[in-house]
């Protein structure tokens, strides 16, 4: 299982569509934490979202345990189908995503023109860019 985990880095909520049910996440390259590079978490087929609207201290997206989605199933009245689809996003289980696998993006944020997004760009794009799914 191929978690994703990015530890000290400040991620914020930056939006979601709901004509298509996506969720998008990004944190961006800064001086406080000595970062060069940007970071977007792509959720798609967004059920059920319980978030913060930054993350402070970096994300660990990761499926939910059988016990957590125990927990969040009944709390929250999640069908049990949906235990393989249901993402943590931080170790102290307080913020959950039903959706798809994640998706993310990371690139150097000199290589990227302003405002733009890697999930905008032809792909691949014609910097280096590093990228993943959380499985």
């Amino acid at each position: 299982m191929a978690d994703f985990v990015r530890e000290g880095r400040l991620f914020r909520v930056t939006g979601f569509l709901p004509s298509h049910r996506r969720l998008f996440l990004i944190s961006e390259a800064t001086l406080v934490d000595r970062t060069t590079t940007r970071i977007e978490v792509s959720f798609g087929h967004v059920e059920l979202m319980f978030l913060r609207p930054i993350y402070q201290n970096g994300l660990h997206i990761r499926r939910a345990t059988a016990a957590e989605f125990g927990v969040l199933g009944e709390r929250h009245g999640i069908p049990a189908e949906d235990a393989a689809y249901t993402w943590m996003l931080d170790p102290d289980g307080e913020s959950f995503v039903v959706s798809s696998n994640p998706s993310w993006r990371e690139a150097e944020y000199a290589l990227m023109s302003e405002g733009q997004s890697l999930y905008d760009e032809p792909w691949p794009p014609d910097f280096p860019v590093e990228s993943g799914q959380v499985s």
